[in-house]
């Protein structure tokens, strides 16, 4: 019906609570009274991101390093449609959180900005602009 959540396993959950909260700007939500594991939530519209504590899990925490692949957009990836990419960027770049990769065209009518949240999560955001983009540079396959 519709994807309702993810869920990211996460080395410090201060230090992500920080990035999701205060970085992104998104509003943490409460959690079920009978959750005895570390972790938090956030709302993102209607979805919502769950931050699970890795010392809680039997998971690790992270991606390993996008490589090659993240400079056209092409590494596991979550994306946040936002209203103002420039002004994003830099408050973002205000709070100590650099360009992973872009602001770049999509091809249609899409401007994208990939940063690193502080486990190495690819967040993508993303405004659409409406602008014609045929001169977009083409994203052919990575491989070894």
């Amino acid at each position: 019906m519709r994807l309702q959540h993810c869920g990211l396993v996460v080395s410090d959950l201060e230090r992500s609570r920080r990035f999701y909260g205060q970085a992104l700007g998104l509003k943490e939500l409460p959690r079920p009274s009978n959750f005895a594991f570390a972790g938090a939530w956030f709302a993102l519209g209607d979805t919502e991101i769950h931050l699970l504590a890795e010392a809680d899990t039997t998971g690790r925490a992270g991606m390993p390093p996008p490589g090659a692949g993240l400079a056209g957009g092409l590494a596991t990836h979550l994306a946040l449609e936002v209203d103002d990419l420039p002004g994003w960027q830099a408050r973002l770049g205000a709070g100590g959180v650099l360009p992973a990769a872009g602001p770049m065209p999509r091809g249609d009518g899409v401007d994208q900005l990939f940063v690193l949240d502080p486990d190495g999560y690819v967040v993508e955001l993303f405004e659409r602009t409406g602008q014609d983009q045929a001169d977009a540079p083409e994203r052919a396959p990575i491989r070894d």
